[in-house]
């Protein structure tokens, strides 16, 4: 595999830095500067030109670092020989295949494809899951020349008959750590058994893992490499923070940090659904516009957080990793990295939502005592020292003063408190008045007596029955006693 790093490597590349000095047909270099966009990022610089001489390439770029425009610009410069104005389906069949792992990152893609390809006649569409598929598939049998999409909302779409990949020419798959990591490998699998064998294939990831290079082995054709940085490395516009906290008090930090340094907007990153929901309320009642962003939100409520959260609206977006990857917010000063990541290349990437194009940005990650291997596991990917500083944190004046004087002091003994003093009403009420009937000594009737309860019953009549009816006398039948014969009326 061929690499282009940088140029320490005794390689001489020196790349056009600006995007005028490159290949491109008018139009995209107009679309381009509708952008806003006239310097390219390193990773644009070398990736661009590679795509356009048709190479395979495996793309070593964290995100935040514009990969997008890497492949989708070249990608559209190559097709546009096959621009057509007709309206026939037939006349624009899928020609570009991108696989993203979430929607929200096949969402920001479509977004940047569209951007780009405004000033042509290449159509392009976006097709994921949690929404109708009836929209998706009429825009599919219109036909479209750059399809974005999901791995499981694109094999319902090939089982349904809706869009024929049979014509693919390119391929992208965005993010494939993230989708192996999600389980996505057989549904790739399946999905380019459907390609071409001729095709043009691009693999990027943030990080290259031995899964990662099996599965370029097996795509990709004599690929060639392109880094701006070491594999599994973060952003150096990124100021990365570990801080050791206790779990009770890690709210309490991020609103503190938060406060000390003047920041408006952060999103905050949690290992669960349960736990991300849990701590969006939590904020909330501290005061913070907060949303919650994870698997069990509707793609209708995620979408409207997240643009809630891009108007402004919204304070604090706490977020699970896989609701939270493809995001991308302009100038987004902060990530609270709440929980430490489970995976460590999921720390890559959450703290890759900041310090985006160039941006500086701050990354913090609250460290407990049973975080130990986690952040362990962070150093030996990132290849970086990690010393968790303590956190002086500015508690209220009354919690304050309770710590240091011992969390609860010991309760004196019951002779040495104070009297209470007289409260009316609410004062313990006094004992009972003695009642002389319960004194008594208990006094045997005599034998012939019956007790007072059998004289009560039978001055009753039994409910039911004429007082006129005299009752059978009761006889006593223990120990063999004869039963008294009833005298008969004369």
């Amino acid at each position: 595999m061929t690499s282009i790093e940088n140029p320490s490597d005794g390689v001489e590349t020196t790349p056009p830095a600006r995007f005028d000095t490159l290949p491109l047909d008018p139009k995209l270099l107009r679309a381009v500067a509708d952008a806003g966009y006239a310097t390219m990022t390193p990773i644009q610089a070398k990736a661009i030109p590679v795509v356009l001489s048709g190479r395979d390439v495996m793309g070593a770029a964290q995100t935040g670092t514009g990969k997008t425009a890497a492949f989708s610009i070249p990608l559209l410069q190559r097709m546009l020989k096959h621009e057509n104005p007709s309206v026939s389906p037939a006349r624009h069949p899928v020609r570009a295949l991108v696989l993203a792992p979430t929607r929200e990152l096949a969402d920001q893609v479509a977004d940047n494809v569209k951007k780009y390809a405004k000033h042509t006649q290449l159509r392009s569409a976006v097709v994921f899951g949690g929404v109708d598929m009836k929209p998706q598939t009429a825009q599919l049998k219109a036909g479209v020349e750059v399809l974005i999409a999901t791995p499981g909302r694109l094999l319902d779409h090939i089982e349904a008959k809706n869009c024929v990949l049979n014509q693919v020419e390119y391929v992208v798959l965005d993010e494939a750590d993230r989708m192996l990591d999600i389980g996505f490998l057989p549904d790739l699998q399946r999905i380019l058994s459907y390609l071409p064998k001729t095709r043009q294939t691009l693999l990027f990831s943030a990080t290259f893992s031995p899964e990662i290079k099996r599965l370029a082995q097996s795509y990709l054709q004599e690929p060639l490499l392109v880094e701006t940085a070491r594999p599994n490395q973060t952003a150096s516009t990124v100021e990365q923070r570990f801080f050791a906290v206790e779990d009770d008090d890690k709210r309490a930090v991020i609103r503190q940090i938060l406060s000390d340094r003047a920041i408006k907007q952060a999103i905050v990153f949690g290992n669960s659904k349960l736990g991300v929901a849990r701590l969006a309320r939590a904020f909330e009642r501290d005061g913070l516009r907060t949303a919650a962003l994870h698997g069990d939100k509707s793609q209708d409520e995620r979408l409207k957080s997240l643009d809630a959260f891009k108007r402004g609206e919204v304070d604090l977006l706490v977020a699970t990793d896989v609701a939270a990857r493809g995001l991308d917010i302009a100038d987004l000063p902060a990530v609270f990295n709440f929980d430490v990541p489970f995976n460590a290349e999921d720390y890559v990437h959450r703290i890759g939502r900041t310090g985006r194009a160039g941006a500086s940005g701050l990354a913090v990650t609250l460290v407990a005592r049973s975080d130990a291997r986690l952040v362990a596991e962070i150093e030996k990917l990132t290849k970086r020292k990690i010393e968790a500083e303590p956190f002086e944190m500015e508690r209220p004046r009354f919690e304050r003063r309770r710590r240091e004087e011992g969390e609860r002091s010991e309760r004196p003994d019951r002779a040495e408190r104070p009297a209470r003093p007289s409260l009316g009403a609410h004062t313990r009420p006094a004992a009972a008045p003695a009642d002389p009937f319960f004194d008594k000594p208990y006094e045997a009737n005599s034998r012939d007596e019956p007790p007072s309860w059998e004289k009560a019953k039978a001055a009753t009549p039994a409910k039911g029955l004429s007082p006129y009816i005299k009752p059978k006398r009761q006889v006593a039948a223990l120990f063999g006693a004869k039963r008294a014969v009833e005298p008969a009326d004369s």
